[in-house]
């Protein structure tokens, strides 16, 4: 749904939704602290980034971008709901879940994931959040620039 939508705000509100199921596959896999950074920072934080550059850049003709409702999106749904459908019926009728090993249930704690973010992990870090300040700053160079060739 993410890259089918016409409006961008729309894609970005698809966008949040994708990173709520990844935070609920992260918490079925028990790893809990993943699962609310997946929360906090990929939906809170650099969502709001997105949708502020994206009402910055001012993209324009709201005409083009409006959704119709046809009957391939008849279709999707009734897709969607079958296919939830049969997970919930796989799920209910389900034997039980198998036993994750100790070793496993412990590498998604606060402990484990903090360990290895601020030791093995460090240098990745630190570039992922210089880059996403690059690619702030250039949107709105951009956005400057442009709103400088309206006025």
């Amino acid at each position: 749904m993410v890259i089918l939508q016409r409006n961008p705000i729309m894609s970005a509100i698809s966008l949040i939704a994708n990173f709520f199921c990844i935070a609920l596959l992260y918490l079925l896999l028990k790893a809990q602290l993943l699962a609310v950074l997946q929360v906090v920072v990929y939906t809170g934080a650099i969502m709001v980034l997105v949708v502020f550059v994206i009402m910055l850049l001012n993209l324009g003709d709201e005409r083009k971008m409006t959704e119709k409702f046809d009957m391939k999106k008849i279709a999707g749904v009734v897709l969607v709901t079958g296919f939830l459908l049969e997970m919930l019926y796989i799920f209910a009728t389900s034997a039980g879940a198998q036993s994750m090993s100790p070793l496993a249930e412990q590498l998604g704690t606060i402990e484990s994931m903090g360990g290895a973010l601020f030791t093995r992990f460090v240098l990745p870090f630190e570039v992922t959040s210089l880059l996403l300040l690059a690619a702030i700053v250039g949107a709105v160079v951009l956005a400057k620039k442009r709103s400088s060739q309206i006025l």
